[in-house]
């Protein structure tokens, strides 16, 4: 009876045609698998012909650093799982992209610096190793703005050049996460993992038409994630489609002894909640401080104020006037000096693998001279800035400056009784590559990254002939990812606002 069933369910795969990987979903993936129309063999396969076609050669992307050589052999073994004992998890054959500060034991880790092209993890991060746990499987490691000091382009010294843009190959992907973005909006693998310390994970999505999620602090945790800024550092999921993103999320979110500011992480874990009517009866603010400035691209107001209207139309109440009190004085609050960061968190990394690295100091970087020509100026000043520890003044007027800046949050959602605030994630269209003076527009550095409140971008439509993607974030209360997934699921269904990029198109062959 049971090999009937099979051969139905492969007679049906035939009829249907073959798996097309081109914007396709995990819940289509496994419901493939089910049907028997899919292996993971023939999932990976698809991508790998995508990348061959379109990375190097064709758009020539220039978005991945490195693919995994044992792929093949990997899905095989995932099939053979499949035909035993069905998926490993909720991620199985996931093919993922994950940006290259994030540490796999079986791949390199170079943080886009040269200096590390060698560098292999002796284990892999907290997330990579839930999402392993789970199933998936890490097609590749991606482009990145080199030690993610750039949310503005996406150039290492690892991989020689920049990475483009898949809707403008003119344009930049954002950074520092933008190889991950150009990969998975390219359909290059189904889903992504990158980091945010300002921007990194909207920003690009933004630009990309993309889902990223900027969690909660705390919530992920940043074990086995070569650090920026500790204090604002964040790592998480990169995706076309929300409920991707909530998928990924749930996988890598809870508690990891080895990253302390997850211990609350396992009482607040995210929940794969979707419902279309989410946005019925909720309440929106819009964030005016966070995009309102004389260079704000008037195409970019446009196309938001038309986002602002598919809200309505989707149910919420829009409170256009809902300031922040007291917002421009907290803005000038004189600063004591860095807290720790990049100075104090950087050797302290590497020290703790001193054994793997080659160097462990940022005076040791600098005398190496493997790394990027436009970071020596960023890296002198790391070296010659002040290390404050966190019982250092600087820290403790930090510490109370983001209290006083979360309180302030808080206080005006209290006060309008929103569900979230929402606004550009970008005042300006992409940039050019290679340019760096018209003005970027850059709106995610402040708002999440200081209160540590969790943050979502999605896409709202297009600029410039209707050809450069435009986001939205959704910025909501600590601890809320479940509902403010719920709003932005509502916002996407009602919408669908994200289309593949022109430049890589389905290929003409593909794989069961």
């Amino acid at each position: 009876m049971r090999f009937l069933v099979a051969l139905f369910a492969v007679a049906v795969g035939h009829a249907q045609g073959p798996f097309r990987v081109e914007e396709t979903t995990i819940a289509e993936v496994h419901a493939a698998f089910r049907a028997k129309r899919l292996t993971c063999q023939g999932l990976v396969e698809s991508y790998l012909d995508r990348i061959a076609a379109y990375d190097q050669q064709g758009p020539a992307l220039n978005s991945l650093v490195v693919v995994n050589p044992r792929a093949r052999e990997e899905a095989r073994a995932l099939d053979v799982r499949y035909e035993r004992s069905g998926p490993v998890g909720s991620l199985h054959c996931v093919p993922l992209l994950v940006k290259d500060n994030i540490e796999t034991a079986d791949l390199p880790t170079s943080n886009g610096a040269l200096v590390f092209a060698r560098y292999q993890a002796a284990r892999d991060a907290f997330l990579v190793a839930r999402a392993r746990q789970a199933g998936a499987l890490i097609l590749a490691k991606t482009s990145m703005a080199e030690w993610a000091f750039s949310p503005y382009e996406t150039v290492n010294s690892v991989l020689p050049g920049y990475t483009k843009n898949p809707y403008a190959l003119d344009r930049v992907t954002a950074g520092s996460s933008g190889g991950t973005a150009a990969a998975v909006a390219a359909n290059l693998g189904l889903a992504g993992l990158g980091t945010d310390t300002g921007n990194s994970i909207r920003g690009p999505s933004s630009h990309q038409a993309l889902v990223g999620i900027r969690s909660t602090m705390g919530l992920t945790s940043r074990a086995g994630v070569f650090p920026l800024v500790l204090l604002a550092d964040i790592a998480g999921p990169i995706t076309r489609t929300v409920e991707d993103a909530a998928r990924i999320l749930a996988v890598v979110a809870g508690s990891d002894p080895e990253d302390p500011v997850t211990a609350a992480a396992d009482q607040q874990l995210p929940r794969v909640e979707l419902n279309a009517r989410a946005l019925r009866g909720a309440t929106v603010g819009v964030l005016r401080e966070a995009y309102v400035r004389d260079s704000t691209d008037a195409e970019v107001v446009s196309v938001f104020t038309r986002a602002l209207a598919e809200l309505r139309r989707a149910g919420a109440t829009v409170v256009e006037v809902a300031p922040i009190g007291g917002f421009a004085e907290l803005r000038r609050d004189p600063q004591a000096g860095p807290c720790m960061g990049f100075s104090y968190d950087l050797p302290r990394f590497l020290a703790a693998r001193a054994a793997r690295m080659p160097v462990r100091t940022i005076g040791e970087i600098l005398r190496s001279n493997q790394f990027h020509p436009n970071v020596q100026r960023r890296l002198e000043m790391a070296e010659r800035g002040p290390v404050n520890g966190p019982e250092s003044a600087a820290c403790r007027a930090d510490t109370a400056y983001r209290e006083r800046f979360r309180g302030a949050v808080l206080e005006a959602m209290e006060r309008y009784r929103l569900d979230a605030y929402v606004y550009p994630t970008w005042s300006n269209p992409p940039r050019r590559i290679g340019d760096l003076n018209t003005p970027h527009g850059d709106n995610s550095q402040v708002f999440s990254p200081t209160t540590g409140f969790p943050a979502i971008n999605v896409p709202i439509g297009y600029t410039r002939g209707n050809q450069l993607p435009l986001g939205m974030t959704m910025l909501g209360r600590p601890w809320s990812e479940t509902a403010l997934i719920g709003l932005a699921y509502a916002y996407e269904q009602a919408t669908h606002h994200r289309r593949p990029p022109a430049s890589t198109p389905p290929l003409g062959k593909r794989r069961r």
